[in-house]
This record gives structure tokens, sequence and C-alpha cells, in this order.
């Protein structure tokens, strides 16, 4: 009987039409614009059409069983038909992992374009129809019978399939349903079986209606989503890029979330059944929430965002959280991400959005113990004294001594500039002139804060750095020696903020014991670096001498202090013509 009909699987591209309609007008789905291809992750309702040959009810050419109306009725009414979904057509793509960069985030120059990672999707899904309970189902509906074929509204979900699926392999399963036999119902068929034979149970079914239909449809892949992640003065940022590159329709973004991945966090089960927490791995008691990454508003930031073939557009988030980490917080935690995005097209006539879910690379939050901040009034006249008060924040250890030097004429150094703009930069060097450029803070405690104020005057209007060339000194050891051979005294003639002068006085100091100190300028390659706050190891100082004061709790002696435990925050300050 399965060999006397003709099977059909329709895929239309606009919504359904009524039950009513169709069963009123069965010929009406010919004239519906077809779908060539599918979106992984849609709800697709199509169409199976089971026709009979010869004309079931003219009586004639219909074959032994199907050649009478009463037949075709009989069968056409008894009929069911089930959907599933595989991945077919070769193995599933990277889904975006080949486009993965090798530089890593937060790195380099942040106007380069090459620093987007590509980011590969992990999970492609759609809501569905939602129940009256919460739950998410696929509506059955029964077939619809007319004179000389059976129409089995149909629906299928594809968001189980792998990322990177090519094609998706829709199975369609026709069946005629029988009425169980009563020694089934009563005895069952383990009870049967045991006092049967196989075949003498199963002889009646084998003459039952079985069909199975299949197709090829070629599957899209979400949207592609790239990200870059940068530091800038302590604040951890993110940009995603959302492309259109697989899909010649236009897509619809309606909404794009950063959350935590917590699942991450866990390793293997144990064979007793236990599961361990990674160790410096953000976890749901840990101190990064599902909230944590806030999207910032933009220009052309809302939404639905269109995107035609081709076209990108970025979003920026930010991660809000304390700069400091509360007591017995872990250092260094890092805490794996995922981006969800949700997005449509023209072309869903059943599914309103898909949601995928991407993989970002993890966000390391190395919190700085110890941090120097600056604040000033802007704007300010030419010419005017405008002072600039810096904050020591220390939770990283004791010091002997801190001091602030400015230190503008370092700006050039170790930088392959062409004249112009080392005209440029020496201009905006001499526009601003610190009138206290050698500054001793003294001892600083674990835990204490130092402020301090220093006195500027700007020559030239513009917008100008105040931290970026205020070297940070840190004295953290001390060892008895001899006093330094050059500590003489200053020629009345020198200007207190000469580099000569600076230098001798930076020696002289240097007799309090092992400096370290850190400023704004780019470091090498082969240095450590911390995206955001990137600090360079000048000069350590041999230990000539024992500190003179309040003793204080020193840790062990260290060649260096870890640059990524010491942060220095940028202060701009406008500078403008004064009203005459």
């Amino acid at each position: 009987m399965e060999s006397q009909c003709d099977y059909s699987m329709y895929f239309p591209a606009v919504p359904l039409p009524p039950r009513a309609e169709l069963a009123g007008d069965p010929g009406r789905y010919r004239a519906l614009p077809r779908r060539n291809h599918l979106y992984l992750g849609e709800t697709v309702r199509f169409l199976l059409v089971l026709r009979c040959r010869g004309g079931a009810g003219s009586g004639t050419g219909g074959g032994p069983g199907l050649g009478s109306r009463g037949a075709w009725a009989e069968l056409a009414t008894a009929l069911a038909a089930l959907a599933s979904v595989s991945a077919g057509g070769g193995m599933p793509g990277g889904g975006g992992a080949g486009d993965q960069d090798s530089e890593p985030p937060g790195g380099g120059d942040p106007g380069g374009g090459g620093l987007f990672r590509g980011c590969s999707p992990l999970l492609t899904h759609g809501p569905g129809p939602a129940t009256s309970g919460g739950a998410t189902t696929l509506p059955v509906e029964e077939p619809i019978v007319s004179t000389d074929e059976v129409i089995f509204p149909l629906t299928v979900s594809l968001d189980r399939l792998p990322p990177g699926t090519p094609k998706a392999k829709i199975v369609v399963t026709v069946w005629k349903r029988e009425i169980e036999a009563p020694e089934v119902r009563d005895q069952g068929y383990l009870r049967l079986l045991q006092t049967r034979s196989p075949g003498e149970t199963f002889r009646g079914e084998q003459s039952a209606f079985k069909a199975q239909v299949s197709t090829l449809l070629t599957l899209l892949p979400p949207p592609v989503l790239r990200c870059r992640q940068f530091t800038v003065a302590g604040k951890h940022l993110t940009v995603l890029k959302v492309l259109n590159s697989s899909s010649q329709e236009e897509i619809s973004i309606w909404d794009i979330r950063i959350l935590p991945n917590f699942n991450a966090s866990y390793l293997p089960v144990m064979p007793d059944g236990s599961v361990l927490l990674v160790d410096n791995v953000c976890h749901q008691s840990g101190e990064v929430s599902m909230g944590s990454f806030c999207r910032l508003p933009g220009t052309s930031g809302c939404f639905p965002c269109p995107l035609n073939a081709l076209e990108e557009h970025n979003f920026l988030f930010q991660l809000r959280g304390g700069e400091q980490p509360p007591p017995g917080a872990k250092e260094g935690l890092e805490v794996p991400l995922i981006a969800v995005v949700q997005w449509s097209t023209p072309k869903l006539p059943f599914t309103q959005s898909i949601y995928t879910h991407y993989r970002l690379p993890s966000v390391r939050l190395d919190r700085p113990c110890f941090v120097m901040t600056a604040s000033c009034k802007s704007p300010v006249r030419t010419y005017e004294r405008f002072t600039v008060t810096y904050t020591l924040l220390n939770n990283l250890q004791d010091f002997l001594a801190v001091r602030l030097v400015w230190t503008p004429e370092h700006a050039q150094a170790g930088k392959q500039l062409c004249e112009e703009e080392r005209r440029a930069m020496q201009a905006a060097l001499d526009s601003v002139v610190c009138h206290t450029p050698l500054n001793n803070l003294g001892f600083s405690r674990k835990g204490s804060a130092l402020t301090f104020s220093v006195a500027f005057q700007a020559l030239r209007t513009g917008l100008f750095e105040l931290s970026q060339h205020m070297k940070l000194k840190l004295q953290f050891t001390a060892s008895v020696s001899h006093p330094p051979p050059e500590a003489r005294p200053l020629s009345r003639k020198s200007s207190p903020s000469s580099p000569a002068v600076r230098d001798l006085v930076e020696r002289h100091q240097a007799s309090l014991g092992r400096s370290q100190s850190f400023s704004h300028q780019q470091p090498s390659r082969s240095h450590l670096m911390r995206s955001g706050s990137v600090m360079e190891r000048r000069a350590i100082t041999p230990p000539v001498a024992s500190p003179v004061g309040r003793p204080l709790y020193l840790p062990p002696d260290k060649a260096v202090l870890s640059l990524d435990k010491i942060a220095k925050r940028e202060c701009k300050v406008l500078v403008v013509e004064p009203v005459k």
C-alpha cells in the first residue's frame, strides 16, 4: 500500500493558512511561496502531503486495497505522522572557532582592528509557543483528509543540532494507527511472547501501513560574533561585534547580553558523586553576578538593530563592580563568560526570534592593591595656578618612603617619532608646568591612604593628562651601607625642575634603600603588562643605607614588585582662554 501513494513536503515561507481554509481548499498550499533554506535554532512548520495514485475516489487503477473510495477513506482517517530532525550533509563545521585570534584580550594598540577574537556558538534555540504551565511544547495537529490526499501539518525544532551543522535531514514517519487487541491490553506483549511464538504475535502487524519520507535542507548559521576585551582606568570593557555574514536577508538584533558561565567552574563528577570547584574561577557564590555586565548606551544602540548582508554593529559592555576586592576574595579571579544574542529575520514564519549562546574569552580580575588616583577642577584658564590632588591607596604592603616625581621629558623615551610628531609632543609637554616636581610623601603603611596636592600652571589651551608623567617611586627594603658619595649640596644656578638636578636628588634619596618607580610609558613586549594600567619598571637602586624613622613591618626582600598590583588612574584637565 505504501508504494501506491505519492509523498510531498512543503516548507512555506509564510505562515500557514488557518486549518479551516486548508480543509475547504486543500490545494491552496501549492500557491504558497517555498523556502530553500532554514536557520539553525528555529522552529519549522511544514506540510506533508500524501496523495493516492490513480484516483482513489474513481475506483480504478488504485490496486488492491486502495482501489475504492471506502478503502482510501478508511486508510486516510487512520494515518498518523511524526517528524524528526538530524544532522545531515557532512560533519558540523567549526562554528566560528577558526576565527579565534591568537592575540590575548586587552593587549596591543586600542585602535587596532585585528584584535577582535572570534567567538564560537555553543547553543542555538528558539522560544517556541509556551503553554499555560510555562513549558515549551510543539503543537500536534490532526491531519486534513480530502478526496484523494491527506495533509499533515507538522512542526520540528532545529535547536538540538550541533553548532555549525551545514544541512538538516528532516524525516517524517507515517503509519496506520491500529486498535490494540484486547489480549495485548490484558496481558501485555511480554506475556504473549512468553506463551506464543514471535511470528504469531506480530504477523498481523506486518501488513500495516508504514512509510518514511526524508529531505535535506541547507542550514544557515547564526550571526558571527567577535569580541574584544580591554581595561581603561581599572574598568573592564568588552566590545561585541555582530556581523551578518551568511544570510542575504536582513536580520534584526533584539537583545544582546553578557553573562558569567557558572557551568565552567565545576570539574567533572568524581567517582563518589561529588563535584569540586575550579580554583580562581568565578562560581555562583563569587563576586560576579548575572547582572554585572551592563550594556552602555550609544547613539545607535536602540533595539531592534537591523543588519543587512555583510553589515555589522558594535555593542559596548562594562563590568560593574568594586575596584577593591571584598574581604576574603581570591586574587586573580577568572570569570568565564558567554554572550546571548536574540535575533530574527522576516523569513521566520513561526519562530518569533532565535537565541544563540556564544563562548567569550574569560576575564581575569587582577585588581591592583596599590592605586594612585588624581583629581582637579576642570576647565581652568591659561596662566592660572591650579592644584591636582593625588591620592595613594595602599593595600599592598608597608613602604619606607613614597615619592612623586614629575618627569614629562621621559614621554619620548624609547619612541621613534618623526620630526613633526616630536615637535607636537614637545609643545604639549611644554604647555604644563609643575611648580613642585619633587614630592616626598614619607612612609606608607598597608591599609592607609595618602593625599598630596601638587600645583600646576598651564601656558597653552588644550586637553592635558596630569597623571601620565607623574612618576611613582616606592621604597620597600632597607640595608646598612655607606652613605652615597654624590650627596653634595645643590647649586643655586640649577633649577629644581631640571633633569640633572632631579637625577642627583633621586640618587641622594636612593640612600634610603631599594626603590622601584612606575610610569605610564609604554613598556617593551618582554615586560609584564596589565591592560588599562600600563606601567614600566624604570630603575632599581641597590640598598645603600638604613632608614631613619618609625619602624615598619617589611616583607621578605624582593627584586621587583609585581606590576599587576600597582596601577595609576588618569586625570585630564581642559585649559581654555581667559574670559575677557
